[in-house]
């Protein structure tokens, strides 16, 4: 039996996790949803970038913290689930690189054979 180790990735300052399912590119249409700091529900409307089971990785013109909570919602399935930002990479011209983790994943959550 092979052991395929897995490369980390860090949450914050407090704690790493390790990257969990196999990722794949694919441009899937979702809706984040969140209160801002005022209680006013934000809903915007992206791609992913890549998704694996546990999540994905989006593209947002809004700069939006570490452990945020906002709601996504799968476009092609119609399947919402809650989900954390877990990772803010470099600004791109086209916005912030996020990975978005799902909190409850159904491992048929993208519809996708992953």
């Amino acid at each position: 039996m092979s052991v395929k180790l897995r490369e980390t990735k860090r949450l914050g300052s407090r704690h790493h996790e390790k990257r969990r399912g196999r990722r794949m590119n694919s441009r899937v249409p979702v809706r984040l949803e969140w209160d801002d700091e005022s209680g006013k529900r934000i809903s915007i409307e992206a791609h992913t970038r890549v998704v694996n089971p546990y999540g994905c990785m989006v593209v947002l013109s809004q700069s939006l913290n570490l452990e945020h909570r906002l709601a996504l919602n799968n476009l092609a399935t119609d399947s919402s689930n809650a989900a954390i930002i877990v990772w803010k990479g470099n600004q791109r011209p086209d916005g912030w690189e996020y990975g978005v983790e799902l909190v409850a994943p159904e491992m048929d959550f993208w519809g996708l054979d992953l």
